[in-house]
């Protein structure tokens, strides 16, 4: 069964602009990924600190996989210091059609 979540990753201000290069250089690679449908990162258009990431894969495997490997966990080492509060992490139902 796919996945689809949409994390909201709040930043410290000082932090926001590293945070979001730190994503844009995962991008490719993650999509490349073999479970991977999905992975679209997106600033808040208010200008607040706040990224958002669409993603959605193909199961729980293939969302798993890709927390395991190296990059990501590099990733999620730096937001350590970077994030304002928890990653909020909301799992959505496939769409209306």
């Amino acid at each position: 069964m796919a996945l689809t979540y949409l994390a909201t990753i709040r930043l410290k201000p000082e932090h926001f602009g590293s945070a979001c290069d730190a994503v844009a250089e995962i991008v490719a690679r993650t999509r490349e990924e073999a479970g991977c449908e999905r992975f679209d990162p997106h600033p808040a258009a208010d200008g607040s600190p706040t990224l958002y990431i669409y993603e959605r894969w193909v199961d729980q495997a293939g969302y798993d996989e890709r927390h395991a490997q190296a990059y990501t966990r590099a990733v999620f080492k730096s937001y350590e210091e970077w994030l304002a509060g928890p990653v909020e992490m909301t799992q959505l139902a496939d769409g209306l059609e």
